[in-house]
């Protein structure tokens, strides 16, 4: 029983760090104040440096004005590509090539039993830390994994702007497995030269979930 508890425990730590960092990534509109409180509750239950950090952003955006939290929001994340939370973005940028990796995230919502949200596309990171909280962690923790350098790319970005989101995001990484030498070079490039681009023959891509919002880092 004892192997037993040791071998489930990480999964939940990670799974309730996932869904703190969910809430705490969130546009905050007017159910901000409830999402910080239920931040609170789960924080409660994990443990680690996860914990600290998880808490320092929530401590930082209770402390502030709810307008003024807006502005930072759409400042940070919608009007700054290189802190952009839609992972296919520093993964495929304006290619082809992100069309089939947007529909890569839909399927994976699909095959375990749910339909991609309405309101937001499926790559933008607080979907995809939601879905590996509560729906399916295991192909959430994959999504997470193959996408861990766009992931350390927003956390240097939101470090070098020294955002209190910075922290949220660390603490997900704490959850994913240790970036090898060759994931820090390659987040080193993608930070330096930008995500891909193709200027010739781009045909526009019709998300199946459009994002929220049109200037939404794209």
């Amino acid at each position: 029983m004892k192997l037993l508890s040791r071998t489930r425990a990480p999964a939940l730590q990670d799974r309730l760090t996932w869904q703190a960092a969910s809430l705490l990534l969130a546009y905050p509109d007017e159910q901000r104040t409830a999402r910080l409180d239920t931040v609170d509750d789960l924080v409660s239950y994990v443990g680690g440096s996860a914990a600290g950090l998880l808490r320092a952003t929530a401590a930082a955006l209770r402390a502030n004005d709810p307008i003024q939290a807006e502005i930072d929001y759409v400042e940070t994340f919608d009007l700054r590509r290189r802190s952009t939370m839609y992972l296919t973005y520093w993964t495929a940028g304006d290619t082809r090539n992100r069309g089939s990796q947007m529909l890569a995230f839909a399927a994976a919502y699909r095959e375990a039993g749910v339909e991609p949200p309405c309101g937001e596309a499926p790559d933008h990171l607080p979907v995809v830390l939601e879905f590996a909280a509560i729906v399916d962690p295991v192909a959430g923790r994959r999504l997470l994994v193959d996408h861990r350098v766009p992931i350390d790319v927003l956390r240097e970005a939101l470090a070098q702007a020294n955002s209190p989101y910075t922290h949220a995001v660390a603490a997900v990484c704490e959850t994913l497995p240790a970036a090898t030498d060759s994931d820090v070079r390659r987040a080193q490039r993608l930070a330096q030269a930008g995500p891909p681009t193709e200027s010739v023959g781009l045909q526009p891509f019709t998300l199946t979930v459009p994002p929220r919002r049109a200037t939404g880092g794209q």
